[in-house]
């Protein structure tokens, strides 16, 4: 069976496990703009192992999705001891590129603000994102341009992960993620400015890719040419290949987060990189 139909078959058990997934924190929610996709939810665990916050961008294709969408995310990770922040952002196709990664960065500023106020450290920062998420993250992270013209510190960050990420517009891609762009991008707009491998600057903030050989949805030289590129310029990378037999875009991309660390390696490997930063 080709992995695009792998794909397409796997939503329904997705969707039945995450809509009985369990809810034990109750998360605050911020707005940082007008529109009604423009907030964050706030996760403080019931039993907090560490002083690390995770900063998540939620995938969905950029045109779907929002931070009450992937609940189950900050749940797991909150039940995990971490501190949680889900950025949502206005959708494409009503929405064009940069408005997207312009509202993850405001987004980001009004959430380092809101943990000051809450007194606590803003300097053990992760920010990630798997997908579209991992895109907006990816730039976020590595691009000085954009933080430059957004105001955005990132000096509290200490570490990256992107999972299932389109980091390049030049590699195989599906038809699918074809359609998805061209809802991202006006027509003639220079993909070049929207694209991680091209807008990576040097950075000291190390990065942790999970990537999937059997994503019906993102071929995994993305991951690969986005990890060439971070090396060739001095960025630390681990690429790391997706092991669990559930290794299609959506259930590694965020089916993860359904189970535990013990059932998912690629759970696991994620949890034992923020532990080690």
């Amino acid at each position: 069976m080709n992995d695009s139909l792998r794909e397409n078959l796997s939503y329904f058990g997705l969707y039945l496990k995450m809509f009985s997934a369990k809810r034990t924190v109750q998360p605050e929610y911020i707005s940082y703009g007008k529109h009604k996709d423009q907030y964050f939810l706030y996760y403080e665990p019931l039993s907090r192992i560490s002083d690390k916050v995770f900063v998540w961008i939620h995938g969905g294709g950029w045109n779907a999705g929002s931070p009450k969408f992937f609940d189950f995310v900050g749940q797991t990770m909150a039940a995990c001891g971490y501190r949680f922040i889900s950025i949502g952002y206005r959708l494409s196709p009503k929405y064009k590129y940069p408005c997207q990664i312009e509202d993850v960065c405001s987004g980001y500023n009004v959430a380092i603000d809101y943990l000051k106020s809450k007194k606590i450290d803003v300097n053990k920062i992760i920010i990630s994102g798997p997908s579209a998420g991992a895109h907006l993250a990816s730039i976020l992270v590595y691009n000085n341009a954009i933080r430059e013209r957004m105001g955005v510190d990132i000096s509290g960050v200490i570490g990256f992960i992107g999972v299932g990420g389109p980091y390049s517009f030049k590699t195989k891609t599906t038809t699918a993620i074809k359609m998805l762009l061209n809802q991202l991008f006006e027509k003639e707009y220079n993909r070049d400015e929207g694209e991680p491998c091209h807008l990576m600057d040097k950075s000291d903030i190390p990065m942790l890719l999970i990537q999937s050989k059997h994503d019906g949805l993102i071929d995994y030289s993305c991951a690969e040419m986005f990890c060439k590129k971070a090396t060739e310029i001095g960025n630390k990378c681990e690429l790391y290949s997706v092991e669990d037999k559930k290794n299609t875009h959506s259930w590694y991309t965020a089916g993860m987060f359904l189970e535990t660390r013990n059932q998912n390696k690629s759970l696991d490997r994620l949890l034992s990189y923020v532990e080690s930063l």
